[in-house]
C-alpha cells in the first residue's frame, strides 16, 4: 500500500474543500502562462495545477500539448526540441512558456498539482523535486499507470499522488457494491476525476462516500458553471478545479471558504 490516507501527506493540509486553478485559470488568461498562474494567486488561489513537459535537454516546462502548435507561434515537439528554441515559443503569441522550477520559486507558499503528460518529464520532475525540496508542495497525476509507479518508486511514500485510471476504476465499482465489500486498499490518497466520462457519471454520491470510506478525497475537474460548482460541494466533494477563477472564488466566498486558510 502505498498510502494510507490523506492524513499523511502534507500537500492535502487544508481547512474545507481546495480550489485549484486548472492550467493557472485558462478562461481568464493565457493557460499554463506565468502571468496566467500569477492572476491566480493574485486573486487568492494557493492551489494551481498545470501539466509537464521535458524538451530534449531536459527542461521541465508548465506545458500541456505533445507539440507547439495549438497555444504558441511556433512548431514541433516539445520532446524533441532543445529548451534554446522552445524559449523562443510566444503562447498566443505573447506569453513564454514557464519553467516549473520558476513557478515553485515565485511562490513559496503555492502548491502544485502536476499532471504528467509523457515519459520524458518524469526524470527532470523527479531531480527538480528533490533538488528544491518540494516533496511536501507537490501532487503529481498522471493518465498512465506506468508513469504513476515510476514517480511514486522514485520519490517515495511521503509523494502525494492521485489515483491512476484503474483505481479510479475500482473505486467505482466499489461504489456499487455493498459497503462490507472490499476491494482491497487505495493507492493514492486522492482520486482526480472528471464528473462525467464517456457518457457515464462518475462522480456520485456512492462514488464520494466509497472514496471517503477508502480514505481518498475527491477532486473534480474541469469544472466551470458555479451551480455545478455549488452542487459538487454539496455532494461532499474535497477540491474542484476550474478554468473560471472568478466564478469559483466567488462560490467559494460565498460558502465562508474565502480567502483559502
Amino acid at each position: 500500500m502505498e498510502g494510507s490516507g490523506p492524513a499523511r501527506f502534507a500537500f492535502l493540509e487544508h481547512d474545507g474543500p481546495i480550489a485549484f486553478a486548472h492550467r493557472g485559470g485558462a478562461a481568464g488568461a493565457l493557460e499554463n502562462s506565468f502571468e496566467a498562474f500569477a492572476r491566480a494567486v493574485e486573486l487568492g488561489y494557493r492551489y494551481l495545477e498545470t501539466d509537464v513537459r521535458a524538451t530534449s535537454d531536459g527542461v521541465l516546462l508548465a506545458f500541456h500539448d505533445r507539440i507547439l502548435d495549438r497555444v504558441t507561434d511556433r512548431s514541433g515537439t516539445v520532446s524533441q526540441l532543445p529548451f534554446a528554441e522552445v524559449r523562443r515559443a510566444r503562447i498566443s503569441g505573447t506569453a513564454p512558456i514557464p519553467q516549473v522550477a520558476d513557478l515553485l520559486e515565485a511562490w513559496p507558499d503555492v502548491r502544485l498539482n502536476i499532471d504528467v503528460k509523457d515519459e520524458a518529464a518524469l526524470g527532470p520532475l523527479v531531480e527538480l523535486v528533490r533538488r528544491a525540496g518540494v516533496l511536501d508542495r507537490v501532487c503529481v497525476a498522471s493518465f498512465s499507470p506506468r508513469r504513476l509507479s515510476a514517480v511514486r518508486r522514485a520519490l517515495g511514500p511521503s509523494l502525494c499522488t492521485s489515483l491512476s485510471p484503474l483505481g479510479v476504476a475500482r473505486l467505482r465499482l466499489a461504489a456499487g457494491l455493498p459497503p462490507v465489500a472490499r476491494l482491497g486498499p487505495a493507492l493514492a490518497p486522492c482520486a482526480q476525476v472528471p464528473v462525467r466520462a464517456r457518457g457515464v457519471t462518475l462522480v456520485t454520491p456512492g462514488f464520494v462516500r466509497t472514496a471517503h470510506r477508502w480514505g481518498v478525497r475527491v477532486h473534480v475537474w474541469v469544472v466551470d458553471e458555479p451551480a455545478e460548482m455549488n452542487r459538487l460541494l454539496e455532494l461532499g466533494v474535497d477540491g474542484v478545479m476550474t478554468d473560471d477563477l472568478v466564478a469559483l472564488r466567488d462560490v467559494m466566498a460565498a460558502r465562508g471558504r474565502w480567502p483559502p486558510p
